[in-house]
């Protein structure tokens, strides 16, 4: 497989708790780490998957191009999100630095050859492979059944679970992204944004619109439960 290195390569570490991941019998794995321009592809949809990766600073969006050319994105990995990990052995999606990105990668081999010989790590990999399906299904759900304002709210209510930092949600995607993300247009989302600002559920800092207060998780929340 082709590792689309865009910048400086880093010397390889020797830990797999670099990835987050526990094991029982400590083993000496390979790391290598890449940083990733903004917008630049780390792997291709229908490519071996040959490796597993680690955002490490930045985000990735992961996504597919439909056959009426729209993209769909899957979802967004944050820091610390382990993304790569397929059933198969193709990826399902395309995966590309949101912004300028730093991710960390072992080879898939390695780390199945790991898992046999460490439940704890085995475990860990069941667990991710669990949690990466109860995503796309609740992402399923969320397309399918929600209102374009449920969806908008279901979207920040996720990030300012995974985001907040100092009570500020400091998003790097674009309305662009978002609305690919929802299965909306960009003048549905700012207008979904627009209407939670007016009910007093969140506020802006700045002009970018990219850094959002939440004033009323309640009503964030209630709205996410609905539809």
């Amino acid at each position: 497989m082709f590792v689309s290195i865009t910048t400086d390569y880093r010397p390889r570490i020797n830990s797999l708790s670099e990835l987050g991941i526990a094991s029982g019998s400590n083993p000496i794995v390979s790391l290598s780490e890449f940083n990733y321009k903004k917008g630049k592809t780390i792997y291709i949809e229908s490519e071996p998957a040959e490796y597993v990766y680690q955002v490490r600073k930045g985000a990735v969006r992961t996504y597919k191009l439909l056959s009426d050319g729209r993209r769909q994105i899957g979802a967004f990995h944050l820091p610390g999100d382990i993304f790569g990990l397929e059933n198969g052995g193709v990826h399902r999606f395309t995966a590309e630095a949101i912004i300028q990105t730093t991710v960390r990668l072992i080879r898939r081999q390695h780390l199945e050859t790991v898992a046999e010989n460490d439940a704890v790590v085995w475990r860990t990999l069941l667990s991710l492979t669990t949690n990466n399906l109860q995503h796309a299904e609740d992402h399923m759900l969320l397309l399918g059944r929600k209102t374009a304002l449920e969806r908008v709210a279901a979207f920040l209510h996720e990030m300012d679970e995974r985001l907040t930092a100092a009570d500020v949600i400091s998003l790097p995607m674009s309305r662009r992204d978002i609305a690919d993300y929802l299965g909306l247009t960009v003048e549905t989302v700012s207008r979904a944004v627009a209407q939670l600002r007016t009910d007093g559920v969140l506020d802006f800092i700045g002009n970018t619109q990219r850094e959002i207060v939440i004033l009323d998780r309640q009503r964030l929340a209630s709205l996410d439960l609905q539809g």
